[in-house]
């Protein structure tokens, strides 16, 4: 089977960065022990998996302020998603060691929305619910930010503002995030845009659908709580118009999608190992085309 390897893909330099600052932390004698993950250091049940053998532990819930009561002593590691300003200083108050592993174009928004809500300005937040990266960066200003995540939160809006800033979270789709902002200006057209989506997202998503438009099918690697990994499968489906599935490992193919299928293409979403696409590839490239025949 013709495997086209989609470049570029996988690990981006955030995700390298907090998984070896966890590794640095749990072999350094000097930082305090335990070390303790504030949820899952990137969102990839193998990459989280990988850490255990350091004896790191990683804590996982929607309210990260609230897992800080399992912690009693030693470090606390903010992750690549970064967090609240609420969740800093009830670390500190704790007496924990804390190291902070928010990948800088977080940290970057963080500074932004601070910056912008000292001024006096509305923020109009473009994110995902539930998704910790938004709840970090709204905890920066809670009172000035607004989360949208549709055109419909648009229309719910009663804000009357001089002054209206727009920013985003950094992995969602980029057609989205474009039609949102496209939205928001027709009704704030004095609006002030701050797009944040990292460089490594845009620049997977674009590979996705430029190369992905030449295969019969898309695999997508990646853990399913990966907001990137899930949007790289829907800009394939609905950009490059090519049927695409996300896949934890290559444990999750089914044969059955890749009857009469002579052409795949592989991508990963930024937070996956790559050793785990490498698995992938390789399995898909020792196929038996002859064997996947479409049935007569």
């Amino acid at each position: 089977m013709e495997v086209i390897k989609i470049s570029p893909r996988g690990y981006c330099y955030g995700v390298v960065d907090a998984i070896n600052l966890a590794k640095k932390a749990a072999l350094d004698p000097y930082v305090p022990k335990p070390v303790h993950i504030l949820g899952a250091i990137v969102h990839n049940r193998h990459a989280v998996a990988s850490l255990e053998q350091y004896g790191i532990i990683s804590l996982d819930g929607p309210d990260r302020e609230a897992l800080l009561d399992q912690v009693t002593g030693g470090t606390v590691i903010f992750t690549a998603h970064g967090v609240s300003p609420a969740v800093k200083r009830k670390a500190k108050e704790k007496g924990l060691y804390c190291i902070d592993a928010t990948c800088p174009d977080v940290t970057r928004t963080h500074a932004l929305v601070r910056e912008l809500a000292a001024l006096g300005y509305t923020i109009l937040y473009i994110g995902k619910r539930g998704h910790p990266e938004p709840e970090g960066v709204i905890g920066e200003a809670p009172e000035s930010v607004h989360l949208i995540e549709t055109e419909a939160d648009v229309d719910e809006l009663q804000v009357d503002a001089a002054k209206i800033a727009v920013t985003t979270q950094t992995t969602l789709s980029k057609w989205d995030t474009e039609r949102v902002i496209n939205y928001i200006l027709e009704r704030f057209p004095h609006a002030e845009v701050y797009n944040d989506l990292c460089l490594a997202t845009q620049e997977r998503q674009e590979a996705a659908v430029e190369q992905g438009r030449h295969a019969d099918l898309v695999l997508v690697v990646g853990d399913k709580r990966s907001n990137n990994s899930n949007r790289l499968v829907q800009v394939v489906q609905e950009i490059a118009g090519r049927p695409a599935r996300l896949i934890d490992s290559v444990a999750d193919i089914d044969l059955e999608w890749l009857r009469g299928v002579r052409r795949v293409a592989v991508t990963a979403g930024s937070s996956t190992p790559s050793e785990i696409t490498r698995e992938v590839v390789r399995y898909l490239e020792s196929l038996d085309l002859d064997v996947l025949a479409p049935e007569k």
